[in-house]
């Protein structure tokens, strides 16, 4: 039996490329981003959670549990990870993170992530699409808690440098490298915007 997976959509950041706003709570076709990430995700995990430092109860109107980096100072997407992985505890479980700021995340992401995951008796497995690492499109098992809390503790903040030290799988996301697009600045999002 696979143990269960939780999703973790990443909306921890300061936002500085699109004028410091809160990018999971920009409108895209009417709706936030993180709202679209979680029509994305929902149907592919067990359970849900945001990693969010700042407009907390905002993000928790959507109706997912909210956590913050348990790391102060903006640190990064793996010190949202951090947070997942510490509130689920030592029970066998996945955590696959997508961030607030890719509305197209691919809808067979979790299950690609997993399948390459167990071929490969890896406890990481990373997505790349179109050669390019994309590094905050993750699945870890818990039992990367140790080592990713030790990382960060040590100053460590580069995505694949901690994943590359992990038993690692790397998922080829060739056919659909679009569904990675994230939208980082407001000339991103005016060219996404479909009305």
């Amino acid at each position: 039996m696979t143990p269960p997976i939780t999703g973790l959509i990443l909306a921890g950041g300061q936002g500085s490329r699109m004028g410091g706003v809160d990018k999971g709570l920009v409108e895209l076709d009417g709706r936030p981003m993180v709202a679209h990430v979680i029509a994305r995700l929902t149907p592919q995990v067990d359970a849900l959670l945001i990693n969010a430092n700042r407009n907390v109860d905002t993000y928790a109107s959507f109706g997912v549990p909210v956590l913050a980096d348990r790391h102060a100072g903006f640190v990064g997407p793996l010190a949202g990870l951090d947070a997942g992985l510490h509130h689920l505890g030592a029970v066998d479980a996945w955590v696959v993170t997508c961030p607030c700021d890719s509305p197209f995340a691919p809808r067979d992401l979790v299950a690609r992530l997993l399948a390459a995951a167990q071929a490969a008796d890896a406890e990481v497995a990373m997505a790349r699409a179109d050669g390019q690492a994309q590094p905050v499109f993750l699945l870890a098992h818990t039992r990367c808690a140790g080592s990713l809390a030790a990382f960060l503790a040590g100053g460590g903040r580069k995505i694949d440098r901690w994943v590359t030290a992990q038993k690692h799988v790397i998922v080829d996301f060739d056919d659909c490298p679009q569904a990675f697009a994230n939208i980082n600045t407001p000339d991103e999002l005016a060219q996404h915007q479909t009305r």
